[in-house]
């Protein structure tokens, strides 16, 4: 809850308060996110311990637990305020534009929806679960299905569709590209190189034995025979 608080603060302070936008640290955030929770968790922890000691620390027969649940209240509370002034702002920044008026509500419909899940809005608009049964599940599955999904919701918004996040992936990519392409280009010569030096290397030879006719040497009968080779493109006489 409390790092919902975190990116309430974040957005708020980027899109109303755009003056300290460039200064923000994160190591707030970190002592918020999880450095703050420790308080009201500790005296439930403690006040459990000494009071209360049995084995269900959720259980609801004892007022302890609104050591807990005040500090997530009140995180909700200040959500719903950052909510509703982001909305004014968004509302405000397009009316100047003259931009018309329907695209103008869409584009703060748009944000609403998609801001409602991101600060945990839910669970101030709906506090408790329904007693019927049916109205129950679906409580229950539209919860978890928010509150589940929270993560990647907040990885789109913030990752996949940050402008400097897609320029760094299609960098990224367009260099991948382009040693991809020559690595195949210069395997490609490599290959062609090497096929033209074993065709010049690897020439056929033909062999052929020739006899000579019989000739008289010194009154003496005498056969020759000689091997010649011959290579291609000689010309033999």
């Amino acid at each position: 809850y409390f790092w919902m608080l975190c990116e309430g603060i974040y957005l708020h302070t980027l899109i109303v308060v755009a003056v300290f936008a460039e200064e923000q640290h994160l190591h707030w955030y970190y002592l918020l996110g999880w450095g703050f929770p420790l308080v009201p968790v500790s005296i439930h922890a403690v006040a459990r311990k000494k009071y209360f000691d049995d084995n269900c620390w959720m259980s609801v027969e004892t007022h302890l637990l609104y050591a807990v649940h005040g500090p997530i209240v009140a995180a909700l509370l200040v959500n719903l305020f950052f909510l509703l002034n982001i909305i004014r702002v968004l509302v405000t920044k397009l009316r100047d534009t003259h931009r018309a008026e329907s695209n103008m509500y869409m584009k703060a419909v748009r944000a609403t929806l998609i801001l409602v899940p991101l600060l945990g809005i839910q669970f101030v608009i709906f506090p408790w679960r329904p007693e019927n049964q049916l109205a129950g599940e679906v409580y229950e599955y539209v919860m978890h299905i928010l509150m589940h999904y929270q993560g990647l919701l907040v990885a789109t918004i913030f990752c996949f569709f940050n402008g400097e996040v897609q320029a760094a992936l299609k960098r990224q990519w367009m260099q991948c590209k382009t040693q991809w392409g020559q690595r195949r280009k210069d395997h490609c010569s490599m290959r062609s190189t090497s096929y033209t030096a074993t065709s010049i290397t690897e020439v056929p030879s033909f062999t052929y034995h020739h006899d000579c006719n019989t000739e008289h040497l010194n009154g003496r009968h005498t056969e020759d025979s000689e091997l010649v080779a011959l290579k291609s493109g000689d010309t033999y006489a």
